[in-house]
C-alpha cells in the first residue's frame, strides 16, 4: 500500500486512460514494486491494482511505463490516450509505420534508446515517429471516443453459470450473461497484437466503419450559406459555437433553437460555409459532445410543392435526403377518381327537383347565464303550502317532477320536534 508520507514522483503513478480509472475520482490502489514482468518487453516493472467502481472487476497495469510512453497508450488497455483508439487505427490515420523490433536482443537495444530519448524530452509530447507525425487526422476525429466507456470494466462472465452450476446467485462477483459467439473475431484478442498494431480485430472493425461513414454533399444552390448544428444539449452556448466557427470565415448570424437543441450558423460567404462544413462534419466536439453538422435548406424549400406533386421540392418516391424509394411489390395501386360527367346530376339521395330538404327542429342550448325553460309538465308548483309547520303535501297532491326524500323530511330529522317540545 502506498504510504502518504512517502515522497512521490511521476514514476509512482501509472499512465492510465479515463475509462480504466473508472467513474469514482477517489480510488484506492495497491502498489507492488517489480511485481510482474511487462507483457511487451518482458522486463519487471511496478504493478498497480485497483477497482474502478462498484460491481466492476479489479484491474492492473499490464505494460511498463517505457512501453506505454513509446506508443502513448494506457498501461492497462493499451489504447491511445488521445483518441481512445487501437494503435493500428491511429497509425493508419496518421500514415505512420512504427516497426518495433520483436526479438529479445533488438528489443532491449531499442528500449534503451527510447528511454534515453524519453529522458531528454520534456514529457509533453510523444517520442519517436509518433512525435513527428501530424497533430490530427480527419478519420481519427470521426472515430475518436468522446466519453469514457465504463462497460469495458465489467466483470467477466461466470463459467459456472454458463454450465448451470453457479450457486452464488446475486452475490456472485461475475456476470451471469450468455457468452459471445466463439467464432466472433472480437472474442480472440491478443495484447501483443494490439500493441504492435497487427491482426487486431477491434482495429479491423473500426477501419471498416471508417470506410463506410457517410459524406456531406455540397448543395447545388449557391445561395445556401447556413449550416445546421444538432445535438447541442443544454450546456453549449452561442459564444462556444462562434469560437469554433469564426476561424473559417465571417459569421453573419447565429441562431440557437433551445427546444430542438440545434443551431443555425449563417456565414457571409459560400466559401467560408463550405470550409466549415468540410472541417466540422463528424469531427466537431464541444464540451465532450459530438455535434451533428449538416447543410441548411434554402428558404424556398420550406412547405412548397413542385410540379411533380412532391412536398418541399421533392418528387413522389423521394425521401428528404433525395434517396429514391423502390415500390413495395404486392400492394394495390391507388384508386381511380370517381367519373365526373356534366350531364349526370349529382343526386345521390334521389330527391325530387322541387322537394325541400327536411328540417329538423333541434333546439340549441341557451347561452351561459340564461336559465333553460322547464319541459312541459315540469313547471313551478300550482299551489302554495299553507301548512305553517312546513309539512310536505301528500304524495297525491305533490306536483309532478318533485321527488321527496324521507331522509330529508324535517319531522324525521327532529329539528321541529325538539323546538316544539321545548315550547
Amino acid at each position: 500500500m502506498m504510504s502518504s508520507k512517502e515522497e512521490l514522483s511521476l514514476k509512482d503513478f501509472p499512465i492510465l486512460c479515463q475509462t480504466c480509472l473508472g467513474e469514482n475520482p477517489y480510488i484506492r490502489m495497491t502498489k507492488e514494486k517489480y511485481g510482474k514482468e511487462c507483457k511487451i518487453c518482458a522486463r519487471p516493472f511496478t504493478v498497480f491494482r485497483w477497482c474502478p467502481g462498484t460491481r466492476m472487476r479489479f484491474k492492473k497495469t499490464e505494460a511498463c511505463q517505457t512501453c506505454s510512453k513509446i506508443k502513448n497508450v494506457c498501461q492497462t488497455c493499451l489504447l491511445d490516450l488521445e483518441y481512445g483508439l487501437p494503435i493500428q487505427v491511429r497509425d493508419t490515420g496518421l500514415s505512420i509505420k512504427d516497426d518495433v523490433p520483436k526479438s529479445d536482443v533488438n528489443k532491449e537495444y531499442y528500449t534503451q534508446n527510447m528511454e534515453r530519448e524519453i529522458g531528454n524530452s520534456d514529457g509533453t509530447r510523444p517520442v519517436g515517429l509518433l512525435g513527428k507525425a501530424p497533430s490530427s487526422s480527419d478519420m481519427l476525429l470521426k472515430l475518436a471516443r468522446t466519453t469514457p466507456y465504463y462497460k469495458r470494466n465489467r466483470p467477466h462472465i461466470c463459467s459456472f453459470w454458463v454450465k448451470g452450476e453457479c450457486k452464488r446467485g446475486e452475490e456472485c462477483p461475475y456476470r451471469h450473461e450468455k457468452p459471445t459467439d466463439p467464432d466472433d473475431p472480437l472474442a480472440d484478442q491478443n495484447i501483443k497484437d494490439r500493441y504492435y498494431g497487427i491482426n487486431d480485430p477491434v482495429a479491423d472493425k473500426l477501419l471498416k466503419r471508417a470506410s463506410t461513414m457517410p459524406r456531406l454533399d455540397t448543395p447545388e444552390d449557391k445561395s445556401i450559406t447556413t449550416l445546421y448544428v444538432g445535438g447541442l444539449g443544454d450546456s453549449i452556448t452561442d459564444s462556444e459555437l462562434r469560437n469554433h466557427f469564426y476561424q473559417f470565415g465571417e459569421i453573419r448570424t447565429t441562431t440557437i433553437v433551445q427546444r430542438q437543441q440545434c443551431a443555425f450558423i449563417q456565414f457571409a460567404t459560400r466559401q467560408a460555409a463550405e470550409l466549415a462544413a468540410e472541417k466540422s462534419f463528424n469531427k466537431l466536439i464541444i464540451n465532450g459532445r459530438r455535434l451533428n453538422v449538416k447543410w441548411g435548406r434554402s428558404q424556398g424549400e420550406g412547405g412548397r410543392r413542385d410540379g411533380r406533386g412532391g412536398k418541399d421540392g421533392r418528387g413522389e418516391g423521394l425521401t428528404e435526403m433525395g434517396l429514391k424509394l423502390e415500390p413495395v411489390p404486392g400492394l394495390p395501386g391507388a384508386l381511380p377518381p370517381p367519373p365526373v360527367d356534366e350531364d349526370t346530376p349529382t343526386n345521390y339521395f334521389n330527391l325530387g327537383p322541387n322537394s325541400a330538404p327536411p328540417v329538423m327542429n333541434i333546439s340549441l342550448p341557451p347561452p351561459p347565464g340564461v336559465a333553460m325553460p322547464p319541459p312541459p309538465g315540469f313547471g313551478p308548483p300550482m299551489f302554495h303550502s299553507m301548512d305553517p309547520m312546513g309539512m310536505p303535501p301528500p304524495m297525491g297532491m305533490r306536483p309532478p317532477g318533485h321527488v321527496h326524500y324521507p331522509s330529508q323530511d324535517p319531522q324525521r330529522m327532529g329539528a321541529h320536534a325538539s323546538r316544539h317540545g321545548g315550547s
